[in-house]
């Protein structure tokens, strides 16, 4: 590129401090005549404001696909078309992810092929391939809806690859309890998460026995995955559940990492938790604690709440929150149901979110139609800006809130050059036929499509002439490296850290 770092940091700052650009009108009507047939059909219709927001609440981005969809369908069509996942023709995500050989393995397979790959068990191999696929399926699945419930869930019960035998064993975790449930049943997800080997080990349980009983689950089963911290349960009630536990461990031998119940561990003397009589029944003494947490109404607006906080303000409505509540309630914990009242309930009450890092990154990705294989050259940089997948330390999964994310901006910066000057290996934004596509024929005509492509909106024009007017000192002229310049100036912006 003929720009320098300085010249890039002048024009990044020239649309940063732009204040012309936060009170713009948005114009996603432009979208419907832009570009080629395959990245930007005409469409019958214009995105809303609100269409705009809440698709990119209930997307990792809103790429060209997605956009064009709601434009034909309409919000709320599109909403249950992605409620049915399985309906939804993935294959082309599904090709990409075949070479990703540890991700349909079982537990003793992943740690044998550790193992034998190296004399030390090798932690990186399998959880890299988890990581690198989970990016892959953001940025190119067309289940979107779908991807963002499996994070939501994988924050919710956190489990960290970093501590002991969850580096091989989070890779089953997160095909059998958080993909396999993510739109299912909220009871049948905490069963499946409390049978699940990764959780056991990650929060202590596979120690817990009769003669050393250890609360660490149980708390955390109450407090961050059911109940929420005013939930209605009691110290006495954590203690209980713990003595239910018991028992609960993990195969170290034969079909290592499996989970497996040891009557020799476990308490059979009775207990009481919530209230509730719990006879000596081995195994199913905490199955039935379960399916008692599942359904409890404190769990109805635990995660309904956390729900909303997700998919549409860091402070939600309580009304709307009561509505998703009583929704999980009539409907079981059906998450299709709670998601569908949600969501359609929510549409008008969408608030900005600062992006996460995950967001930040993969938005980027998509609405630029980049080209990636999820790798080391982009794992990095979710390391540097403090979301590596799978890494978070304590069990309340990475921070929901936009405060957490907003002091730590420079790695942002970093990445926008980085993608910019196609410095990030595996990762490229074809610009020549992004420029092409765009049909502009000089800087005003750039800044304009690179604006509607990442914020959905044109620059105001006192914006716009303050950037072309900085290109041009900057000597980029009307030549492709126009394009790359612009759309990096715009990564960095603050508008584009907010979705």
């Amino acid at each position: 590129m003929t720009v320098s770092r300085r010249d890039f940091l002048k024009l990044a700052s020239l649309v940063a401090g732009s204040t012309a650009l936060s009170s713009c009108t948005p114009a996603y009507a432009y979208l419907a005549r832009l570009g080629q047939p395959d990245l930007y059909p005409t469409a019958s219709g214009a995105l809303s404001q609100e269409e705009w927001l809440l698709l990119g609440r209930l997307s990792f981005g809103p790429a060209p696909a997605e956009r064009l969809r709601v434009a034909e369908i309409g919000l709320s069509a599109w909403i249950e078309e992605q409620l049915a996942p399985d309906t939804i023709d993935d294959s082309t995500c599904e090709l990409r992810l075949r070479e990703f050989r540890t991700l349909g393995l079982s537990a003793q397979d992943l740690f044998d092929l550790s193992d034998k790959l190296f004399e030390n068990q090798d932690r990186e191999r399998v959880p890299n391939e988890l990581r690198q696929a989970t990016l892959v399926r953001q940025v190119f699945s067309r289940r979107q809806l779908y991807e963002r419930m499996v994070e939501f869930w994988s924050d919710h019960f956190n489990i960290s690859a970093e501590k002991g035998d969850c580096f091989y064993l989070k890779t089953v975790d997160d095909r059998e309890v958080v993909r396999a449930h993510a739109l299912g049943r909220f009871r049948e997800l905490v069963q499946a998460s409390a049978h699940s080997p990764a959780m056991l080990v990650y929060l202590d349980n596979q120690s817990n026995n009769r003669e050393a009983p250890n609360e660490n689950y149980a708390r955390e089963l109450m407090e961050l995955h059911t109940l929420g911290v005013e939930g209605g349960y009691t110290q006495e009630d954590v203690m209980e559940f713990a003595r239910c536990l018991t028992g609960w461990t993990v195969k170290e031998h034969f079909w290592r990492g499996d989970f497996t119940f040891k009557p020799e561990l476990h308490d059979d003397g009775a207990k009481t938790v919530l209230g509730m009589s719990v006879e000596p029944q081995g195994q199913s003494e905490a199955e039935s604690v379960l399916e008692r947490l599942a359904a409890h109404p404190s769990a109805a607006i635990f995660i309904s709440r956390k729900l909303a906080r997700h998919f549409i303000s860091d402070n939600p409505p309580d009304g709307l929150v009561q509505r998703t509540a009583q929704a999980f309630t009539h409907s079981g914990g059906d998450m299709r149901s709670v998601l569908r009242t949600l969501l359609l309930d929510g549409a008008g009450m969408v608030e900005p979110k600062f992006k996460r890092p995950v967001d930040f990154i993969v938005s980027a990705l998509r609405q630029l139609d980049a080209h990636t294989d999820g790798g080391s050259g982009l794992q990095a940089f979710f390391g540097r800006m403090g979301q590596r997948y799978f890494a978070w330390p304590t069990p309340d999964g990475y921070p929901e809130r936009s405060e957490a994310w907003q002091g730590n901006l420079m790695p942002r910066w970093q990445f926008a050059l980085a993608l910019a000057r196609d410095e990030i290996k595996g990762t490229r934004v074809d610009f020549p036929a992004m420029l092409e596509t765009s049909h502009a024929l000089d800087i005003e005509s750039a800044i304009d499509w690179a604006a509607l492509c990442l914020l959905g909106t044109p620059l105001a024009a006192t914006a716009r002439g303050e950037l072309s007017s900085a290109l041009r000192t900057a000597g980029t002229g009307d030549t492709p490296e126009t394009i790359r310049v612009v759309i990096a100036g715009l990564l960095a912006s603050p508008y584009f850290q907010w979705r």
